[in-house]
């Protein structure tokens, strides 16, 4: 998901740097958002991971 929130900046920077603002706009709003859910879904699985390990030891 990171590779896809990278792909959707560089493209939205190609864009903006092209004067294609629109496309910029959108192409950054979607790569924030890719961002934040990779995050949000590293983030759970991290405390699962310290949950279940404290689990079992």
């Amino acid at each position: 998901m990171i590779k896809w929130a990278i792909i959707f900046l560089v493209i939205g920077l190609v864009a903006g740097a092209l004067g294609l603002t629109g496309v910029a706009g959108v192409s950054m709003g979607i790569a924030k958002f890719l961002f934040i859910v990779a995050l949000l879904i590293a983030v759970v699985l991290f405390v699962l991971g310290v949950t279940v390990f404290k689990k079992i030891t």
